[in-house]
């Protein structure tokens, strides 16, 4: 008689995640790559027709298993798997084209042969003047079902004049008229943005879902309108990192919260060098955000009072699933550096809805001994979800293993959970 091995930690976490299949439908976006293949087998054989054709069209890899599946004659299954690829096919989801490094003749070369209306997300990751941009610009506009533009590391070179400088920065919002799918725009480091963000939001043809503006400055007029614009109001998901707004006035972001606060599910303003004062003005509207499930504020100035009521605030919204905080300032020993130590603040309301790492978490922790031995193996995005789980149901080896990989331990966050035998 053979011996069944048992399940990896990553095929618990598959079955886990497949009980709640709507929410595994949803959460694709979200989901660890490393969960794909377990996730999609487990599909298969268990005959999950509408999460396999999703998977499908959302697969992260090169290569689909479908021949492995043969193994397992069900033709009903394997007839999704390809009617899911026929879609993929049908919207013409080509792989994203990234750019790396410093523009050249060949790369313009290589996009003249592509068919550029069938790219549907762009990602420029190099140091570009704004006139090597304006050359690239066509080219974008030619991308008609582009649905996600990446920009970072523009700078505009000392010696242009202000004429030439409103005129390069003229070009790419023009091509935004021509592309009627665009959805998410993030922009990091694009030093030139600066009082011209009205003039690119405004280029915009459809109502954004996400928009990400990080490390960039921004003039009183650019925070101004960020809020006023009709495209930025049906957000799911803003992100402000490292955006300075100290000397802002907290009333646009307000509105613009008040504006998205039935749909946005994610708020990022890490490291926005924001006050106590600032923040308590907008706690109202971010309150009424029902749909909320990410919220990070750390490396930021926050004191003791502040983030009770920040917490108290938060409480009422039932879809929150994770909260990020620095330490408050009153916390801080003299000889500490400022924001050494992080909070990660899963909440566990029996109201919340589980993401799909608390879920995987749970799944973990229903054999202990085997939790324990396969922690050397664990992605390292299931440690968090995993250590709060293992706090809270009082699993003392689970949690004394020594192999946490971050450089800080949440233990912050587990003060609402005041059991002095676990800490």
């Amino acid at each position: 008689m053979s011996i069944q091995s048992p399940p990896t930690l990553l095929e618990l976490a598959g079955c886990i995640l497949l009980s709640d299949k709507s929410r595994a439908i949803l959460d694709l976006e979200d989901l660890l790559t490393e969960l794909f293949p377990s996730l999609f087998v487990e599909a298969f054989s268990r005959g999950h027709t509408e999460v396999l054709k999703k998977m499908v069209q959302a697969w992260p890899f090169t290569c689909l298993p479908l021949g492995a599946l043969m193994r397992k004659p069900q033709l009903e299954m394997l007839r999704v798997a390809l009617d899911g690829l026929d879609m993929l096919l049908a919207q013409q989801d080509h792989p994203r084209l990234k750019i790396f490094g410093k523009p050249t003749g060949h790369n313009r070369k290589v996009l003249r042969l592509l068919q550029l209306d069938s790219v549907q997300k762009v990602e420029v990751h190099c140091t570009w003047a704004p006139s090597t941009l304006a050359a690239y610009a066509p080219f974008l506009g030619q991308m008609r079902n582009l649905r996600k533009l990446l920009v970072s590391q523009v700078r505009m070179p000392a010696h242009t004049s202000p004429e030439e400088q409103e005129w390069l920065l003229s070009q790419l919002p023009s091509q935004f008229l021509r592309m009627d799918c665009l959805r998410k725009f993030c922009v990091d480091a694009v030093l030139p943005l600066e009082g011209h963000l009205e003039h690119v939001l405004r280029h915009l043809k459809t109502p954004l879902v996400a928009l990400s503006i990080t490390n960039c400055p921004l003039s009183d007029s650019d925070w101004n309108n960020l809020s006023q614009c009709p495209n930025t109001s049906q957000l799911r998901h803003l992100d402000l990192r490292y955006i300075k707004l100290t000397n802002f006035s907290p009333e646009p972001l307000k509105i613009l919260l008040e504006t998205d606060a039935s749909t946005l599910n994610r708020l990022d303003m890490e490291a926005c060098e924001i006050a106590d004062s600032q923040l308590q003005a907008i706690l109202p509207a971010l309150s009424r955000c029902s749909q909320l499930r990410t919220l990070c504020f750390f490396w930021n100035h926050i004191s003791m009072s502040f983030l009770r009521n920040l917490l108290c605030h938060t409480a009422r919204l039932s879809q929150l699933s994770r909260e990020l905080y620095p330490t408050p300032l009153e916390s801080y020993d003299a000889q500490v550096p400022h924001y050494q130590w992080l909070h990660i603040v899963p909440r566990m309301s029996t109201q919340s809805p589980p993401t799909l790492l608390e879920l995987a978490g749970q799944s973990l922790l229903s054999n202990k001994s085997r939790a324990i031995l396969d922690l050397e193996d664990l992605p390292i995005e299931l440690f968090p979800p995993l250590f709060v789980e293992a706090f809270s149901r009082g699993h003392t080896e689970v949690l004394k293993k020594k192999a946490w990989p971050f450089t800080c331990l949440p233990l912050g966050a587990l003060i609402r959970k005041p059991q002095l035998e676990m800490i």
